[in-house]
């Protein structure tokens, strides 16, 4: 006769832990309408993140040396002589000017519609091609439908001995001393100066 034996249960002992001091904490896995909170904070976080500092980037953008809008450097060697033609300046967008009274760096941006005035040689002026403003080699306005004459950009000039010299708030022409050799000449062209009115 077949005898038949019942598997014997044994009782689970708990051994004592290394770390029984410690108490456990179990943590519910998160649900799914949680994991979604989650990860759409998360999105929204990177997001806001991402529009806040392309904000700050386009609110005060930083441009290298050389390029519109920055700092540029302009060669003494190329300074036109005095009361010569202006010169155009096409990386700066800007004319140089060597008047009787000075140096001014004019804007080449008309103030009626923004259109490119040129110097005209025959009539020794700017001549807006557009809408027919006209004005001098000061940047003054002479006519035509402008509301003021050329914004001008403000310039450091440093000579070879050190000093230096600004455009004044009004953007005035800055007097070049006939004893004094210039070192450079710097056209800040993130920094405008409205011309003057007519």
């Amino acid at each position: 006769m077949a005898t038949t034996t019942k598997p014997v249960q044994r009782a689970s002992v708990a051994r004592p832990s290394a770390n029984a001091n410690q108490a456990s904490v179990d943590a519910a896995a998160p649900t799914r309408r949680e994991f979604m909170y989650y990860i759409w904070g998360a999105s929204i976080a990177l997001l806001l993140g991402q529009a806040g500092a392309g904000f700050v980037w386009f609110t005060f953008p930083r441009f290298r040396e050389g390029e519109f809008g920055g700092i540029f450097p302009y060669n003494p060697a190329d300074l036109p002589s005095t009361g010569a033609a202006p010169e155009w300046v096409a990386a700066g967008r800007f004319h140089i000017s060597n008047t009787q009274d000075g140096l001014l760096a004019l804007y080449g941006v008309c103030t009626h519609l923004g259109c490119l005035p040129k110097w005209t040689p025959s009539n020794v002026r700017f001549e807006c091609p557009c809408h027919g403003s006209k004005f001098t080699a000061y940047g003054n306005y002479i006519e035509g439908p402008a509301p003021r004459g050329l914004d001008r950009f403000k310039t450091t000039i440093v000579f070879l001995d050190g000093t230096t010299a600004e455009t004044d708030t009004d953007g005035g022409p800055i007097p070049i001393p006939a004893d004094k050799s210039i070192a450079e000449i710097r056209v800040d062209t993130g920094a405008k100066i409205t011309g003057p009115s007519h």
